[in-house]
């Protein structure tokens, strides 16, 4: 549903200079008088189907701001929660000011739409609709690898658009190549929070929430003084923080490099999202996803690691769907990365759990496994490399896999075994297109393998039924299949 922008300075004295002024301010992020980010949307520390988190940054300079929301064209306009707000003032990047305010009260799956208020005046509108509830079909637009600054992250962007997804989830590597903020500001928010649909980007996370998984490019540069502007997931992204309780300098969460300023103003301008907010869960419609931290500085013998993904599972055994998502791939046929196997050590814990699929990035390609499960063989071999030959790279991990190929998604749609698919083509360079006309160089396990193009996932989920299609830069479908089941 749409909503003119005259409509939605309904009740204010804005007269026609000012809805010009509206319609042009903040074009280009990042140096306006009003935003360094526009608006975007975020499902919150507690996701539900009646609230919405409404997010913005502005240049460092005091105002009074304000959100306010409609559930109708005609109706009143209300006002939402006063916004939190945190300082982002780390070295070598002109400060600005993080806001942070909960839309509530909103119903299940309908439009509802919000303004930003500054000083009494609006100065920017959108609308959007709220979470799908468990009973309600909904649609997934799923890809990662994407903050590069490609042709390819913007084809991929106008077919996510395109799509008119309910939720866009991201398996990580958000921005590369160092998670830092001038990297946000130069190859995500203007491609994916653009005033207007052009070759340059799209207008999506004012009106569709986005979430994401960490990946090495987000979090794995963790030195500070080198990069005081790095580790930004910890500031742009509001989800949960229900995962692992560990401190840093545990086997799960290594230390930070950092002076005594640098680290405090990271702390300030990250609050209370580092470092819980690397592993967490949700629920969305009928599905519950668990998140975890892959990079290889976790130890995934860790028995803290396993038992939070086994707990997280056996609470969610009421939801209909069950998906888990992680950035590195453990079960992968590209020559790129393929020994770097440690996340194969959750497969027995995901089959206890019941997991139907499990998205990965990692890999700049799309692949799809058989159903299967895999058993490994005790828990690998360290791998160590980098410059310094002392860098933890991840695990060798061989094990027994058992395929079921008389899934075929068409007349067989009840797969024995988890499905692992691999969505890392949404935009940075891709990796082995001669493997993609190669079945020869693939592992047993991998049904389908493209990496010749750049692509997304779109999941759609009604009910017991969950059809997922692999679209292509150019709008082609390069794969389709469908899994039912039985509650």
């Amino acid at each position: 549903m749409k909503i003119t922008r005259r409509e939605l300075l309904k009740g204010t004295a804005a007269s026609v200079l000012g809805l010009a002024k509206l319609e042009g301010r903040g074009r280009e992020q990042g140096g306006t008088e009003d935003f360094a980010v526009k608006p975007y949307l975020q499902l919150g520390r507690n996701p539900s189907v009646s609230s919405m988190q409404v997010v913005w940054q502005t240049p460092d300079v005091g105002a009074d701001w304000a959100v306010e929301f409609s559930l109708t064209r005609s109706g009143a306009w209300k006002k939402a929660d006063a916004p939190a707000v945190r300082r982002l003032a780390v070295q070598g990047m002109r400060p600005r000011r993080l806001f942070n305010a909960g839309v509530t009260g909103l119903d299940a799956g309908k439009a509802f739409h919000y303004r930003i208020v500054k000083n009494g005046r609006p100065v920017f509108a959108s609308d959007a609709i709220a979470a799908k509830s468990a009973d309600q079909s909904f649609r997934l637009a799923i890809f990662g690898d994407m903050g590069a600054g490609t042709p390819g992250q913007k084809d991929i962007a106008r077919q996510a658009h395109l799509a008119k997804p309910d939720l866009v989830v991201m398996p990580g590597d958000i921005v590369y190549e160092n998670g830092r903020v001038s990297e946000y500001d130069s190859n995500f928010w203007p491609v994916y929070n653009a005033d207007e649909t052009g070759s340059q980007g799209v207008p999506m996370m004012r009106s569709i929430p986005f979430i994401a998984a960490p990946g090495n490019h987000d979090l794995d540069v963790r030195d500070l003084d080198r990069f005081p502007d790095g580790l930004a997931y910890f500031y742009f992204w509001d989800q949960p923080l229900n995962g692992i309780a560990a401190p840093e300098g545990s086997p799960i969460i290594p230390p930070l490099v950092a002076s005594e300023a640098n680290r405090k103003a990271f702390m300030d301008a990250a609050g209370d999202a580092y470092p819980r907010m690397a592993n967490y869960s949700f629920d969305y419609g009928n599905t519950h996803w668990t998140i975890v931290d892959s990079c290889p500085y976790v130890d995934f013998t860790n028995k803290e690691l396993q038992s939070w993904v086994a707990r997280d599972l056996a609470a969610a055994q009421a939801a209909t769907w069950r998906f888990v998502m992680f950035h590195h791939a453990g079960l992968n046929s590209s020559n790129e990365h393929l020994d770097q196997q440690h996340t194969r050590l959750l497969s027995p814990i995901l089959e206890t759990g019941k997991v139907d699929m499990v998205f990965n990035g990692h890999l700049h390609n799309y692949q799809r496994t058989f159903p299967m499960t895999f058993a490994p063989i005790k828990t690998g071999t360290l791998l160590v490399g980098g410059r310094d030959n002392k860098t933890l790279r991840g695990r060798v991990v061989p094990g027994q896999w058992k395929l079921d190929k008389s899934f075929d998604g068409v007349q067989n749609t009840a797969p024995k075994g988890i499905i692992y698919v691999i969505t890392g083509a949404g935009g940075q360079d891709l990796y082995n297109v001669e493997q993609n006309d190669d079945p020869d160089s693939w592992q047993k396990f991998t049904d389908k393998f493209v990496s010749k193009i750049h692509s997304m996932t779109v999941a759609d989920i009604s009910g017991t039924k969950l059809t997922i299609r692999q679209v292509a830069a150019d709008g082609t479908e390069i794969d389709r299949f469908t899994v039912t089941k039985q509650i």
